[in-house]
């Protein structure tokens, strides 16, 4: 709590004082008839003074006037010795008098307004002063120095990354021990820029370098260099570098570097603004101080492509450290980071987790095991259990559960059919990820949704899984077409992503037969100008009609092929709507028992057939089953 200043409260007691006594005071002398002497004796005379208080310089007292009414008066003594025999003669029953005690009052009366003019400038001006001093504060860095907690976090507290912390051991061990380094010749890099997606844990990388080495931590966002004054990013820039240079070793930490170090004279207009003064003080720091004198500087962002080039040269950020989205080991090991305060029941395989979170961050697994544990926790349980982990998952990929949403049997229905075709086409399609879950329980926005996720990390994509990819977005859509006759708007975002697909696939990734291997979509470089104004068209008027023909070709040939999958297997697709209507949710195992269920009915219809045609050999019969078992081999 902010201490109050003795001097603002005794400004404010002065002042209501004054101004109290100055209205008693105009308020008593407003009641006062002001008298002549000489009418004060008469009134004496005529007996009609009641009360006198007699004081050096003033008389004061009351008397009824010629209409019989009371009133108080004054008026300025003269020397009079009859004046008390008067007084006694004329019988006025009180009269008294005073010396000079009173001189509190006229002072401030008479110097009161002065005294309250001196104290109000004594206010303005520490005011002034106090505000002169925050404004020089102004061009001191906000950096943090990192207290005992943070310093304590090491490369043990970070799972996964091995490639980026084998890149950072260097920074430690010259940390450590400058002087082996300094004697072979050797420079260290001056920077060191960690980027890659959000939540993969650059700032916890940082963080474990500095208690790997043991110096002191300094963290600012980028944000905070930039203020509304001129010059204070650039002077926050210099007192940062200088707060390093007398705590060297150590290590200065700017988070979001991209706030500060975007490329220059990239938008409309000129390139003095105070965001370039900031970034070209900071490129001037950089160059200015030397390794051997301890000082390392980390920076930390997800967009490397809009810093500055001279940012990024060798002499000031000399090593780039990707740090990548885990993979399947990394993810494993992340939850076992994130799981060891939480009680965890015996059946939780941390490698089935770790699976079903493809493409999770280092924040995203975080967040599983979290939100795993408050479920837990709401239902009473003493541990956390496989099924709070599978629950967490679906909550951060489609959201939580709208239980209280109610869809009429139709709606159901229609639901329950699209993501059925979805869920048949991927499994008829050799190259579609596999489906981990099907549901038409409303989750976030989706009505339903179909869950598909790959059975290990993947880095390239070919054609055909693309065209797969898009056959599996326009089952939905097919299945409501078949059944129904009708279409819905339930399948909007499904064509909205397929027809993103099918443009890139033409303009970005040379999969077209007729444009060929050409990048007819340039990606934006002025990134202050906006993703439309600065889009360039780089191709003709007749190429875009071709682009247009080749994408709904595309497009038509992934419908074409999902409704040639569902019109040969709508016995599976009904009998998957029957389980979704029944139980709302299915898992891959269940699919996969209604489809070898149907297959092998299908089976022995075929087998019976064979049996009582006698004209059939026995060879085609083998042949028949032959085929199913060859689908079998492709599909599961």
């Amino acid at each position: 709590m902010k201490k109050r200043n003795p001097w603002f409260i005794f400004f404010w007691v002065a002042l209501f004082v004054i101004i109290f006594m100055l209205m008693n005071s105009a308020r008593q002398t407003g009641h006062e008839v002001e008298l002549e002497y000489s009418q004060f004796k008469q009134y004496i005379r005529a007996g009609s003074v009641s009360k006198v208080l007699v004081a050096p310089e003033l008389i004061k007292g009351q008397f009824v006037d010629r209409d019989g009414v009371l009133k108080n008066f004054k008026t300025v003594p003269m020397k009079d010795p009859n004046l008390i025999k008067d007084m006694e003669d004329n019988k006025v029953l009180e009269f008294t008098a005073t010396g000079r005690n009173d001189w509190i009052g006229p002072i401030l009366l008479n110097w009161g307004p002065m005294i309250l003019l001196i104290l109000f400038w004594l206010w303005i001006m520490r005011g002034m002063y106090s505000g002169s001093k925050q404004a020089m504060s102004f061009g001191k860095t906000k950096a943090r120095v990192a207290g005992n907690d943070i310093t304590k976090i090491t490369f043990k507290d970070v799972a996964g990354c091995d490639e980026a912390k084998e890149e950072l051991q260097e920074i430690i061990e010259f940390l450590k021990d400058p002087v082996r380094f300094q004697k072979l010749g050797g420079k260290i890099p001056k920077g060191v820029l960690l980027f890659g997606a959000p939540g993969t844990g650059k700032t916890l990388l940082a963080k474990a370098v500095s208690g790997e080495a043991g110096v002191p931590f300094f963290s600012a966002s980028g944000s905070e260099f930039v203020e509304m004054f001129v010059g204070v990013g650039a002077s926050r820039v210099r007192d940062l570098f200088a707060r390093g240079r007398k705590s060297s070793p150590c290590l200065l930490f700017i988070d979001e570097i991209d706030a500060v170090g975007r490329r220059r004279f990239a938008g409309i207009g000129g390139g003095h603004d105070e965001r370039e003064q900031t970034l070209n003080q900071l490129l001037v720091e950089m160059d200015g101080f030397e390794t051997k004198e301890g000082v390392i500087l980390i920076a930390a962002t997800n967009r490397p492509d809009v810093l500055d080039p001279a940012l990024l040269r060798p002499g000031r950020f000399d090593r780039h450290i990707i740090v990548p989205s885990p993979g399947l080991k990394d993810r494993e090991e992340i939850l076992g980071v994130h799981s060891k305060k939480i009680k965890l029941d015996a059946d939780i395989n941390l490698n089935v987790i770790a699976r079903r979170t493809t493409g999770f961050v280092g924040a995203d697994l975080a967040n599983v095991v979290n939100e795993a544990a408050l479920l837990a926790a709401r239902n009473a349980q003493k541990t956390v259990n496989m099924k709070n982990m599978e629950e967490a998952i679906d909550r951060i990929i489609a959201g939580p559960q709208r239980k209280s949403h109610l869809m009429s049997e139709k709606e159901r229905k229609i639901i329950a059919y699209h993501e059925a075709g979805h869920t048949l086409v991927a499994k008829f399609l050799p190259t579609a990820d596999p489906v981990h879950k099907v549901s038409i329980m409303p989750r976030g926005s989706a009505l339903g949704y179909t869950l598909q996720l790959p059975e290990e990390d993947k880095y390239l994509t070919s054609k055909s899984e693309l065209l797969d990819k898009l056959a599996v977005l326009f089952g939905g859509r097919i299945a409501e077409e078949l059944v129904f006759s009708e279409i819905t708007t339930g399948a909007q975002n499904d064509i909205s992503r397929a027809t993103e697909i099918a443009m890139r696939m033409v303009t970005e990734f040379g999969m077209s037969d007729k444009i060929g291997p050409l990048a007819l979509q340039r990606p934006n470089e002025e990134v202050f100008l906006g993703r439309d104004i600065s889009r360039e068209v780089r191709h003709s008027g007749k190429t875009s009609e071709v682009i247009d023909e080749e994408v709904k070709s595309i497009i038509d040939t992934a419908r074409n092929k999902a409704s040639k999958i569902i019109k040969d297997n709508m016995e599976i697709l009904n009998k998957i709507v029957d389980c979704l209507l029944e139980k709302e949710s299915l898992d891959g195992e269940d699919i996969d028992n209604i489809i070898k269920d149907k297959e092998r009915e299908s089976l022995c219809k075929n087998d019976s057939i064979k049996v009582e045609d006698k004209k059939e050999n026995s060879v085609e019969k083998t042949i028949v089953k032959g085929q199913i078992l060859q689908n079998e081999n492709i599909f599961f």
